[in-house]
């Protein structure tokens, strides 16, 4: 009887033979996600959700990018990422091919929605609240405190009932 339970897939990678075709894939796809994460650390951040290494063959570096004005900026940058790659971690690099791939716009369009949200959300200013035994403790100094002096602390007291009902409203 057959085993049919389901199993990793690390299973797989862990029992395939040294030079099993899975095993060139999947050292292949490593080599490329590091070779790409180098890539990313060399080029201006505006360009990361942009562009990514699609294949590194006979010393050519081909890297894809989401459309013409990307790759105009990208061959700006060109030089500058051949020489820092070959210095860093490609001494056989000798070229670097770049082509357009439009469905890299809809993924970098997805990652810069994702990073202008968290910026929002982190420009977001925090609300404060204000306990009621604070605004009691406010008040209390208030009333021992000079006319002017007085009106402030009392305004900054109310804010406690408002910050209060605003919250049993939302809840």
């Amino acid at each position: 009887m057959r085993d049919s339970r389901p199993q990793s897939i690390e299973s797989f990678f862990d029992h395939a033979q040294e030079k099993s075709a899975l095993q060139n894939v999947q050292q292949r796809a490593i080599a490329l996600n590091k070779l790409n994460r180098a890539v990313q650390g060399i080029l201006p951040a505006q360009l990361h959700p942009w562009c990514r290494v699609a294949n590194f063959r006979q010393s050519v570096l081909v890297i894809e990018t989401a459309n013409a004005n990307w790759l105009t900026r990208l061959r700006y940058e060109q030089s500058s990422l051949l020489s820092a790659l070959r210095a860093q971690i490609l001494p056989s690099l000798t070229s670097i091919d770049i082509r357009i791939n439009p469905s890299l716009a809809a993924k970098g369009q997805e990652s810069v929605q994702e990073n202008s949200t968290r910026a929002k959300d982190a420009e977001k200013p925090l609300l404060r609240q204000l306990s009621e035994h604070s605004a009691e403790i406010l008040r209390s100094v208030a009333s021992q405190s000079p006319e002017k002096l007085k009106k402030i602390l009392e305004r900054l007291a109310s804010l406690a009932r408002e910050s209060t009902s605003s919250t049993s409203r939302n809840k």
